[in-house]
């Protein structure tokens, strides 16, 4: 567990995993990637939700959960400078969690896959602050927080940015844009990439 300034962050149980995914859910829920993954607005938290819940809780195993409790907000993170295996019974859980817009999230998928880079480093693959507490710099303090250990480590970061907004905070952090993907619909997705900071000798 750690503090920045008066935040506390802890790492996250598998206790925590339904409630982190709910988050994230609700978050991320007026993104128009996720208007086009689930069209039906009253199943979308729901769907989101259960999709959401097999990455917390494949990261809580195989990776890293940050999560500040009072926010709520959490950041979820896969090392990927070795093999990382498939969340266990994939296609089940992502045909029981999805229904029947589980191809659109295959389609989701095999774009994350295709313009993932080669090159060792962690991916931050999820970042959300609960509604009503976003702008007031949480996903800051948890970038922050696992910022100052890659670093430490020399390890770069990657991720894909979904709307302008957590774009314009990324390269904030120093994150550089990479070419764009789209999803069918034209919605974009920006790949960033953040060299780490070496500290000066």
């Amino acid at each position: 567990m750690t503090t920045d300034s008066s935040t506390t962050i802890r790492r996250a149980t598998p206790a925590d995993a339904a409630g982190v995914a709910e988050i994230i859910a609700t978050a991320f829920a007026p993104l128009a990637a996720v208007r086009w993954l689930v069209p039906e607005p009253a199943e979308r938290t729901r769907v989101m939700t259960a999709n959401f819940r097999i990455f917390v809780e494949h990261a809580i195993e195989y990776g890293y959960v940050d999560l500040i409790d009072e926010a709520p907000a959490a950041a979820v993170w896969f090392p990927r400078t070795g093999p990382l295996p498939e969340p266990a019974d994939y296609d089940r859980r992502l045909a029981a969690a999805c229904g029947r817009w589980t191809d659109r999230f295959r389609v989701l998928d095999s774009l994350f896959e295709d313009n993932h880079p080669s090159e060792p480093h962690h991916h931050l693959a999820l970042l959300a602050v609960q509604p009503g507490r976003q702008g007031g710099g949480l996903g800051s303090v948890l970038l922050r927080r696992a910022h100052a250990e890659l670093d430490a480590a020399a390890i770069p970061a990657y991720l894909e940015a979904s709307s302008t907004r957590s774009r314009d905070l990324y390269l904030r952090h120093g994150y550089e844009v990479r070419e764009p993907f789209r999803l069918p619909d034209g919605t974009p997705f920006w790949p960033m990439w953040r060299p780490p900071r070496l500290a000066p000798p």
